[in-house]
């Protein structure tokens, strides 16, 4: 039986900034509009972590099954290490679906904003999907593509869609720079897993680019992440704040260009998350300082 703290490790506590992220941007936009309600915030941000830690152990189940994670470099994998069984894994991930569409509808209840169900269902659809079922889009390419819809656009903009009942331009663009380094975060593993995804015909993005093109597209990924806000600084100047990111990023991308071996891109996923929880930060406060100042 796998201990408290396996099951805290097969929960890739490092990615749950792509959870956080979304809910701090998106919270920051409602403000901008003038409707921010911190109850609603907490309620997305629990649903927002429960789907990630929910697709973290299902990833875990459906590689762990298919003997893709047998020969990784990397944090402990509770299916294919056997420190749990895969039962209990799926059991794990299929609990957390159901408490976030508990909460979920909880939310919708609440703000009577009820074309979100339809959204909270693909949310869960797509959390399976990753790498479950009998054609897992993850192992075809399009995992980036999804983590970008849903851990950017849907996380953020549902965000403020539950408090504001509109969006805006600051919630499209904070949108678009979640997805984005949600997807730096996936590159940055699936860099690192490239050969053995390739041996398992596991048919990732980063896996399809090739090892030179993945590493310079996530490192293109933080950089667009950075300079989209660029755009707003018209009408909201205190978004520069976002530019001290840029020695922050700096790290992750000079090791992901110049690492030679797995084991050395491993702290990159670490500060990657660190460096997209701080984006949230800088963008949300320059949104609200604005607000407050203007």
């Amino acid at each position: 039986m796998a201990t408290v703290g396996q099951w805290i490790a097969g929960a890739r506590l490092r990615t749950l900034t792509m959870a956080i992220s979304p809910v701090i941007v998106g919270s920051a936009a409602a403000f901008d509009l003038g409707s921010f309600r911190w109850e609603y915030a907490l309620i997305a941000l629990g649903i927002a972590l429960l789907l990630q830690i929910g697709v973290n152990y299902a990833n875990d189940y459906s590689d762990g099954v298919r003997g893709t994670d047998d020969k990784r470099v990397g944090p402990l994998r509770l299916t294919a290490s056997g420190a749990a069984s895969p039962g209990a894994v799926k059991t794990a991930a299929f609990v957390c679906f159901g408490l976030a569409m508990l909460l979920g509808l909880l939310l919708v209840v609440l703000t009577q904003t009820w074309p979100l169900l339809l959204v909270g269902v693909a949310c869960v659809v797509a959390a399976w999907g990753y790498t479950g079922g009998k054609n897992p889009y993850g192992y075809l390419g399009l995992g980036d593509v999804f983590v970008f819809i849903f851990f950017g656009l849907v996380a953020t903009l549902g965000t403020t869609y539950t408090q504001a009942g509109r969006l805006g331009t600051v919630a499209c663009i904070g949108a678009i720079c979640c997805g984005l380094f949600a997807m730096a975060l996936l590159m940055a593993n699936n860099v690192r897993d490239i050969p053995t995804d390739r041996a398992v015909g596991k048919k990732t993005l980063a896996v399809r680019l090739g090892d030179s093109a993945a590493r310079l597209a996530f490192v293109m990924m933080l950089g667009a992440a950075i300079l989209l806000p660029l755009i707003l600084v018209g009408t909201h100047p205190w978004v520069l704040l976002v530019l001290l990111l840029i020695p922050v990023c700096l790290i992750p991308a000079w090791v992901m260009l110049r690492a030679s071996s797995p084991e050395a891109l491993i702290p990159v996923l670490k500060q990657t998350g660190v460096a997209s929880l701080l984006f949230a930060v800088l963008y949300s406060g320059g949104v609200v300082l604005t607000r407050v100042l203007s």
